[in-house]
C-alpha cells in the first residue's frame, strides 16, 4: 500500500496541480523495477502514476527524471512524433520519501504499424540537437549516477563520461582489473573509425525493451529515461542489447534518418556502456560479453 505519509502529501500536492479538490479513491501497486515502488493512484480528478524511493540513496533522481521526461516530451510534440511521453506532474520529498507523480498512460493494443511509427518517431527525436554532447545536469542510469558534463567532442565524452566513469567503479568494486583497462585503452584509439561524426542527438539514454510500452491507441510510449545529447548509436545499440526491437523499427528509422553502412558494428561498441553499467549493478556475469566485444574490435 502507498505509505500514509505519501497519501497525505498527494492530497496536498494534487489539488495545486489540478486546480480542483482531489480525493484519492484507490491506490494499486504496479511494476516499476527494483529501485522504486510504483503505484496507480485513482482519484476523482483522474488517474496518476506515482513512484517513490529513499532520497538518501538516490538524491536528485526524480528531479532529473522529471527534467528528462519534459525534454523528451517537448521535442516529441514539437516534431509531431508518433511517440508518447508521460507528463511529469510533480516531484518532491516528504519526511521519508522522494516521490514523482506522472500522467498515467493506459496500455493499448499493438497496431500493425506500431514498429514503423516507433522507428520513425525515434529518428525524428534524434534529429533534435545541441551544440555539445552531454546535458546541463547529471542524472541516473538505473540506480547509478550518470555524469553528463558537456564536451564538444563525442569521442572525448564517450571515453570520459561513459567508459572511464564506469571502469573506475568496476575497479573499485573488484569487477575489473588492469588488463581490462588496457583493452579499453587499445579500443579508444579506434573510436574515430567506429563512430561517424554526427551532431549531438537527443537520446532517451536507456532505450531497452523494458522502457517502452504500447500506450493509448497503440502508440509507442517511452518511460524511465536517462536523457542526454549523445551519439544516436547509443540508443540504437541499447535497443538491440536484450533481444532487440522488431526489424520494422530499424527499417523505418533508417528511412527517416539514414545511418552509415557499418552502424551495427558501432552499436556493439556503444553497448559497452550499458554492459559496464550492468557489471557494476549485477556483477561479473557481464564481464564475458564485455571482453568478447573488446576482442572483436581489437586491431
Amino acid at each position: 500500500m502507498l505509505p500514509a505519509s505519501l497519501i497525505k502529501t498527494l492530497t496536498n500536492v494534487l489539488p495545486e496541480k489540478s486546480g480542483v479538490p482531489v480525493t484519492i479513491v484507490k491506490t494499486s501497486p504496479v511494476g516499476g523495477g527494483c529501485i522504486n515502488d510504483c503505484y496507480r493512484v485513482d482519484t476523482n480528478a483522474g488517474v496518476y502514476f506515482v513512484k517513490h524511493n529513499d532520497p538518501r540513496r538516490y538524491p536528485g533522481m526524480f528531479d532529473a527524471e522529471a527534467k528528462g521526461l519534459e525534454l523528451l516530451r517537448k521535442h516529441c510534440k514539437d516534431r509531431s512524433s508518433q511517440i508518447m511521453v508521460p507528463k511529469a506532474i510533480a516531484h518532491g520529498m516528504d519526511d521519508h520519501y522522494s516521490y514523482l507523480i506522472l500522467e498515467f498512460l493506459e496500455g493499448g493494443q499493438m497496431q500493425r504499424d506500431f514498429w514503423d511509427h516507433f522507428g520513425s518517431g525515434m529518428a525524428q527525436l534524434h534529429k533534435h540537437t545541441e551544440n555539445y554532447f552531454g546535458l546541463d545536469h547529471s542524472n541516473y542510469i538505473g540506480s547509478l549516477p550518470q555524469s553528463n558534463t558537456p564536451h564538444g567532442n563525442w569521442i572525448e565524452f564517450f571515453i570520459t563520461e561513459r567508459m572511464e566513469a564506469q571502469l573506475r567503479m568496476a575497479r573499485d568494486s573488484g569487477h575489473a582489473g588492469r588488463e581490462l583497462g588496457k583493452s579499453f585503452q587499445d579500443l579508444y584509439q579506434h573510436l574515430p573509425d567506429i563512430f561517424p561524426e554526427e551532431p549531438p542527438a537527443l537520446l532517451h539514454g536507456d532505450l531497452w525493451s523494458g522502457n517502452y510500452m504500447i500506450g493509448p491507441g497503440g502508440t509507442a510510449a517511452i518511460v524511465d529515461p536517462a536523457v542526454y545529447y549523445g551519439h544516436r548509436y547509443m540508443d540504437l545499440g541499447m535497443s538491440k542489447l536484450f533481444g532487440g526491437f522488431a526489424p520494422a523499427f530499424y527499417q523505418s528509422y533508417e528511412a527517416e534518418y539514414p545511418m552509415e553502412k557499418n552502424w551495427e558494428e558501432g552499436t556493439e561498441v556503444a553497448n559497452l556502456y550499458p554492459l559496464l553499467v550492468h557489471l557494476n549493478l549485477f556483477g561479473s556475469g557481464y564481464l564475458g560479453s564485455i571482453k568478447s566485444t573488446l576482442r572483436r574490435f581489437r586491431r
